[in-house]
Formats: structure tokens, C-alpha cells, sequence
């Protein structure tokens, strides 16, 4: 019974390391493609008008 106990722990702590450096991947992605595109805009600042 330990053991199954064991494997279930070992098996949810893979998927949380998992979905940790799914996470952080996706977060430096949306960041650095928000600095891209901000850095896009100011570029063309002066293009823009309202």
C-alpha cells in the first residue's frame, strides 16, 4: 500500500514540475513578444496619430 501511495506522490510531483516549465516557457514568450511589439510602436511613434 506504501508504494502505491508513493508512485501516486512521485507522479503528481512530475506533472507540477511539468506544468511549472510549461508556465514559465509561456510567461517568457507573452513577455518577450510584449517587448517586441512595444518596441515596434515606439518605433513608429511618430506614424501614430489619434
Amino acid at each position: 500500500m506504501g508504494e502505491k501511495v508513493y508512485r501516486t506522490m512521485k507522479s503528481t510531483g512530475t506533472f507540477s514540475i511539468v506544468m511549472g516549465i510549461v508556465i514559465i516557457v509561456a510567461g517568457l514568450v507573452v513577455g518577450i513578444g510584449s517587448i517586441v511589439s512595444g518596441a515596434f510602436l515606439l518605433k513608429r511613434k511618430s506614424d501614430i496619430t489619434f
